[in-house]
């Protein structure tokens, strides 16, 4: 059958032979941020970077719809304005990668003898928006070191900052890394009272704001949207514990509020809060947490501070789900669905083991305790590392409080280190650093967004309202509604979306209150594949999942995994000697599901997964082309890859 539009689409090194090289940046920050004890200052004031505003002209886009497109980006880059990036050779800055991501062609290592790339590199298929998201502790120090003339680019930390990192093992490349992040922060560099690397955190950080103005694009064309923003990069006991930080517009703080600032995750809303939403006109912000599978259950794990009542742990929970509305869930770290066979969860999910990074899914179960040592494959991993129970876990503190910090988005992105934004299909091996592509390694999601227009507030707006959804990388346009009275044929009729919007709401929203007499919810997920390009064509669709979450009282979880369109059996495979894809499979998919176990007095939450037919995974086109690649060797790294999409949530609440 015919399936009604979704939506009008725009547009669309060998450092250390086999050694991950996300461990050794991983690393970097750990052991950086144990050595950051900075003196706290009076902050500089900074000038506003603003671009020519569309939302102060009060102008639409050309393409501004009503019912929403999909806009696809990428809200996590790390540039030579990061530590660990430039150790690795990055030298391409803001503004570069956001060239890149707009079709630009630019060059990165291997570097010649003046320090350039000599590698050039073009995304396949430009990207809507983007953040530049570099660390923000030891920002100072790096543009201290690595901007000429500066008032300690000639001083012994910033030369050997700059020479080249050529460890011989890793023992040697950790103590390497150590050194020269803490000399970043020290005294010799930055003075005893940090006035120097403020400083330079400070001219870092209006750089990066006005690069955004000048690449966000203020005609009614939208071509390209821009977010100033950092990460906020919290590697306690080699725990994961980072956020992105996303401002709306030009309104922005001081400078940014570090790991160094505010350890705590709780101290990090509270001074955006103070700084941006009170205290600066015209700021708005929100935080994303990224790589809860390398937290050690430390991520979204329930505390409050000591003698909090029942109602400040409900303001508190509050101010958490204002805070973080959308969670990235997939990136090149892995992904953060699910894991097979966690403690205290009822339900099968044999789809559990996608993209996981290194073994972690093989770690001891953490079995509601949390622990360390994740970046360094160590300690035990909870069910709380991933989305899909912390989603549960937020229904069993909202049964408890009233509120549920855990009402959130999910979206992926790539987390690159080589400031190249969004080149995230398979065939892009060109663009990845593919000499250390090691165990758990992918080229990263993308998140996909649905806004009126390609605008900053449109984006961010979505954000908070969670109209979003993750991919693995390809680019599925995927819609999810919940309502209660969704006609069984709606998925033949022309304005699907239409009715969509006004019979319910759409992923990233509450089910509204149940009319009396009414049975079981009703979904309609509409999903189109991936178009591609003319010389890579997107890949056909396999199969449409419902997923429902809900807990018991006494904290166990249950998980329901129900196939609602297309088949899991359908014959499709990959030949991984060529690449070429067979089997049927379909362009579009589209199902309207009502739950049959519905339970109207048990709190639960809903979300759409979709599945590409089998493809060949990246490293197995690496070494199509260069058979000798060491990673050609390693059993642990499968040939195949089923690429898919994870919607936003539906909640339904008694």
């Amino acid at each position: 059958m015919d399936m009604p539009s979704l939506a009008r689409p725009l547009r669309k090194t060998s450092r250390l032979a086999l050694m991950d090289a996300t461990t050794l940046s991983g690393l970097s920050l750990a052991l950086a941020v144990s050595f950051a004890s900075f003196v706290a200052g009076t902050a500089v004031a900074l000038l506003g970077f603003a671009s020519p505003s569309r939302a102060a002209e009060a102008e639409r886009c050309d393409h501004f719809d009503a019912n929403k497109n999909v806009f696809w980006g990428d809200l996590h880059i790390h540039t030579a304005y990061s530590m660990d990036a430039y150790m690795f050779d990055t030298r391409l800055n803001p503004g570069d990668a956001y060239a890149f991501a707009k079709g630009e062609t630019r060059s990165i290592d291997p570097l010649d003898e003046n320090g350039t790339g000599t590698r050039p590199v073009k995304i396949g298929r430009p990207l809507d928006f983007a953040a530049i998201t570099d660390h923000a502790d030891a920002m100072g120090g790096v543009q201290l070191c690595t901007t000429p003339g500066s008032k300690a680019y000639d001083s012994p930390v910033c030369q050997n900052y700059r020479s080249p990192f050529a460890p011989a093992n890793p023992k040697e490349a950790a103590e390497e890394i150590v050194g020269r992040v803490a000399s970043l922060n020290s005294d010799p560099l930055c003075g005893s009272d940090w006035a120097v690397c403020r400083e330079g955190l400070v001219d870092a950080w209006q750089d990066m704001q006005r690069t955004a103005a000048r690449h966000d694009d203020p005609t009614s064309a939208c071509s390209f949207t821009t977010f100033i923003a950092y990460e906020h990069t919290a590697t306690p006991e080699l725990t994961k514990i980072h956020r992105n930080v996303i401002f709306r517009n030009e309104h922005v703080i001081d400078r940014p509020v570090r790991y160094s600032d505010e350890p705590t995750a709780l101290g990090l809303w509270r001074e955006l809060d103070r700084q941006c939403l009170q205290g600066t006109p015209g700021c708005d912000v929100l935080a994303i947490p990224h790589n809860p599978n390398l937290s050690n259950g430390r991520l979204f794990t329930i505390e409050y501070p000591e003698g909090a009542g029942k109602p400040e742990q409900a303001r508190l929970a509050a101010l958490r789900a204002r805070m973080e509305p959308v969670v990235e869930m997939m990136q090149i770290k892995g992904e953060s669905e699910c894991k097979a066979n966690p403690w205290k969860v009822l339900g099968a999910d044999e789809d559990c083991g996608f993209e996981k990074y290194r073994q972690l899914h093989e770690a001891p179960d953490c079995e509601g305790r949390t622990d360390k040592g994740a970046l360094g494959g160590q300690g035990c991993s909870s069910r709380l590392d991933y989305a899909r129970y912390a989603l549960i876990e937020g229904l069993r503190e909202a049964d408890r409080i009233g509120v549920n910090p855990y009402a959130f988005g999910m979206i992926g992105a790539t987390d690159i280190h080589t400031g190249t934004p969004g080149p995230t299909d398979e065939w892009e091996i060109e663009t990845y650093d593919s000499a250390v592509p090691g165990p758990g390694y992918n080229l990263g999601g993308l998140a996909a967004v649905w806004a009126e227009e390609n605008s900053r507030d449109a984006i961010f707006d979505a954000l908070r309202r969670r109209e979003v959804y993750a991919t693995s990388g390809s680019r599925i346009t995927v819609r999810l509604f919940g309502g209660w009275d969704y006609p069984e044929n709606l998925c033949d009729q022309a304005d699907l979306v239409d009715q969509g919007y006004a019979g319910g709401v759409p992923m990233g929203g509450d089910l509204p209150a149940r009319p009396d007499g009414s049975g079981a919810p009703v979904f309609v997920v509409s999903a189109m594949q991936d178009a591609g390009t003319a010389e890579h064509p997107g890949n056909l669709l396999q199969r449409v999942q419902i997923v429902k979450g809900w807990s018991d009282p006494d904290g166990t979880f249950h998980q329901q995994v129900v196939d609602v369109a297309g088949n899991r059996n359908n014959g499709a495979s990959v030949d991984t000697k060529t690449c070429a894809v067979n089997g049927p499979g379909e362009r579009q998919l589209c199902t309207v599901w009502t739950d049959p176990d519905f339970d109207p007095n048990q709190r639960a939450v809903y979300y759409a997964r979709v599945f590409e037919n089998p493809s060949c995974r990246f490293s197995t086109r690496v070494c199509l082309e260069n058979p000798d690649h060491g990673v050609c060797d390693v059993a642990a790294i499968r040939k195949t890859i089923q690429d898919r999409a994870w919607t936003s949530p539906i909640w339904y609440t008694p």
